[in-house]
């Protein structure tokens, strides 16, 4: 494989930046939940928000930006017509806390959304987050924006959750974040061939992996100033809400980092009962998909070369078929299977995984002595990718080559699975595989939403309505 150009197509300054950019030089995050009092003040306050967001066309480093993601009940009290709403998925209008989500996520348990501290009742309606270089600037920046938020009166602050971008990439379990992400067709950015995915897999409006323009709420019923949003690809006369959008997925992530490792530690003692340190730190790797460098298992199947790595540019097809250098249950090889979903060929492998694929935003966040990943994705489809890949994928328990193996670090097993206690990870290996069992939950749902991230004109749009 090979890096290939990208030539850019897309209409950059229209889409909001977080869909295109990491923002790796703005360390600090806050994500302020605001809820509607009156509408007509609160879209007087987005409006003088707007000059703050920043766009996927980022040639200036700025010291902080602003980006707004929008809850079905946050258009409706921002004064969207129910039939305006209509023409949203599902899955957007229902929110993430039904029966039918709650099982296919496996939020059972301690994920069930009774027991998260935010989301389950669909009270945060706005969704500012906000960047900042440091820790002061961030302090600055929110109480500013309270301050302009209490004297507007259209909007109440429900709460503020801060996450941070580690300065060695590492999420809280101690390994390298954020190394795979597919880039944008037309985004104007190079990558792996295997990593360039069709637009309409994440923003609205355009041609995606099916090679079919991907769904776009429309304006059903005519209101607010019409002649600011595109017309409609697909519906004939209708002006399109969605065109350089996205649907954002926001889940908080308690991680059990102690948990995590002592796991690790305790299958594999040494025979006289002793830690075997270069043992635990290789299961790990294995239940992951990467050393904690970065490093593909793929590329460096014994030994973690250290360093800060983000090599993405592999295959599993051609250099570890079997699965006995990066296990086939591993986190990263089960969320993106690259070219080896299909036994029958590494091309089909890649168009089918390319399907499923999404960005991710995440952000690590401490609160008082708990610890864990603030996870956003976005995706055109939820059900076809963020969905599929928890339920599929990370829960699945049936995967080729697998018996009873879930994802170690996300998955949840059927709720009433007769085995739940006794799920296993397997290990690859010649002659004989290697069987853990035993495993508990490791990383713990704490909230969550499903998000409009609409684009910069229709945000525009938004405050007219």
């Amino acid at each position: 494989m090979a890096i290939v150009e990208n030539p850019r197509t897309l209409n950059l300054d229209d889409i909001q930046g977080m869909l295109t950019l990491g923002y790796s030089n703005l360390y600090q995050t806050a994500y302020v939940s605001l809820k509607v009092l009156d509408n007509s003040a609160a879209k007087t306050w987005l409006k003088q928000q707007l000059p703050l967001v920043d766009s996927a066309n980022h040639q200036v480093k700025t010291s902080r930006t602003v980006h707004f993601a929008f809850a079905a009940k946050g258009l409706l009290a921002l004064g969207m017509k129910e039939e305006n709403l209509s023409s949203f998925p599902l899955p957007f209008r229902e929110g993430l806390n039904t029966e039918h989500r709650t099982r296919i996520l496996g939020d059972y348990g301690e994920n069930d959304p009774n027991n998260w501290n935010w989301g389950s009742n669909n009270a945060e309606e706005i969704l500012m987050i906000m960047h900042a270089a440091s820790d002061d600037d961030l302090d600055r920046f929110i109480q500013e924006q309270r301050e302009g938020i209490e004297l507007n009166g259209g909007l109440e602050i429900v709460r503020v959750i801060r996450g941070f971008l580690p300065e060695d990439n590492k999420e809280p379990f101690g390994f390298h974040d954020g190394i795979s992400q597919p880039v944008i067709k037309g985004s104007g950015k190079p990558g792996p061939k295997h990593d360039i995915v069709a637009t309409g897999e994440f923003l609205l409006g355009y041609p995606n992996e099916h090679n079919q323009i991907s769904f776009s709420p429309i304006i059903e019923v005519e209101q607010g100033e019409m002649s600011l949003l595109p017309k409609s690809n697909l519906f004939h006369g209708k002006h399109d809400l969605g065109m350089n959008g996205s649907f954002m997925v926001f889940r908080q992530m308690e991680q059990d980092v102690d948990g995590f490792w002592k796991a690790m530690e305790e299958k594999t003692l040494n025979e006289d009962g002793s830690i075997n340190e270069e043992a635990k730190i290789r299961l790990a790797a294995k239940c992951i998909g990467r050393w904690p460098s970065g490093a593909s298992l793929v590329e460096y199947p014994d030994k973690d070369p250290g360093g800060d790595q983000h090599c993405d540019d592999f295959g599993y097809a051609e250099t570890d078929p079997d699965g006995l250098k990066c296990p086939f249950g591993s986190h990263l090889r089960r969320n993106n299977p690259r070219d080896t979903l299909r036994w029958y060929g590494k091309e089909q492998s890649l168009k089918i995984t390319k399907r499923h694929r999404i960005i991710r935003r995440g952000r690590t966040y401490r609160e008082n002595d708990k610890t864990g990943l603030l996870f956003i994705c976005f995706n055109a489809d939820y059900e076809l990718q963020f969905e599929f890949i928890q339920h599929v994928w990370a829960n699945n328990n049936q995967m080729r080559h697998l018996t009873n193996d879930v994802d170690v670090i996300i998955g949840m097993p059927g709720e009433g699975n007769p085995h739940n206690d006794k799920r296993q990870f397997t290990v690859e290996n010649s002659p004989v595989k290697e069987y853990y069992s035993g495993w508990d939950q490791f990383v713990t749902i704490k909230g969550g939403a499903y998000y409009f991230f609409p684009s910069i004109t229709a945000l525009n749009y938004i405050t007219t309505i």
